[in-house]
């Protein structure tokens, strides 16, 4: 059963897409294989390490934030990777992108330890599936999408070097989810102080994250 909350994060998310990507974004939300995945990275990141949320609302919290800069960047006229390279349109950009950071932490199901690396693992069975739905019979334009949402989640903890701007916007909306709500829960259950605490402290002091249109440059960032 989804939150009350998850429903609302899911439609202000599909108001910021259309075409394919909006096709994509109803499907994967409506994925139980990829809510049950997303749910259990949540246990895992709270119950048993005592992080902050790493689960279907910080997931979709993410995408939400990586649409408003996709949209922004797109209104600066600057170009993401996959038109530039040559190997697809904008709507596979945005498509990438979406499906990047939808999936960026089910690999904290595993474990802290490594977990975008076991995201990529999880992840890759799951994006063949919704692309061959969506964009069926269209392998070339799936592997394009298939290898930048790929790299956006296996870049997502700067562990890894990336060189697309798509990847680039994964790492950004990650880090922008960092609002107090998000450790919530992790404050409210009793435990020692320990190495790694810090996680949680820090996104229980910031109130508020906004991503605009910056004046000097194409997304301002404000908290």
């Amino acid at each position: 059963m989804k939150s009350p909350y998850e429903l609302s994060l899911e439609q202000e998310l599909f108001a910021l897409l259309s075409g394919k990507a909006l096709e994509v974004a109803r499907l994967i939300t409506a994925d139980e294989e990829i809510h049950g995945w997303q749910e259990l990275a949540n246990a895992v990141s709270i119950r048993r390490l005592g992080f902050n949320d790493h689960g279907p609302v910080h997931m979709r919290k993410v995408t939400i934030n990586a649409m408003r800069m996709f949209n922004l960047l797109r209104e600066a006229d600057i170009q993401p990777s996959i038109v530039k390279d040559d190997t697809g349109s904008e709507e596979d950009s945005r498509i990438a992108v979406l499906l990047a950071a939808f999936l960026h932490d089910i690999g904290m199901s595993v474990g802290r330890d490594n977990h975008e690396v076991s995201s990529f693992v999880l992840a890759e069975r799951l994006i063949d599936r919704v692309l061959q739905a969506v964009l069926p019979g269209q392998l070339m334009r799936q592997i394009a999408i298939k290898s930048v949402a790929m790299e956006g989640i296996l870049g997502h903890m700067t562990h890894h070097a990336i060189s697309s701007l798509e990847a680039g916007i994964i790492l950004v909306a990650d880090g922008c989810d960092m609002e107090k709500g998000r450790s919530r829960i992790p404050m409210l259950i009793k435990s020692e102080s320990r190495v790694g605490d810090i996680h949680k402290y820090s996104s229980a002091s910031v109130e508020r994250v906004t991503i605009e249109k910056g004046s000097e440059k194409p997304i301002k960032i404000a908290c």
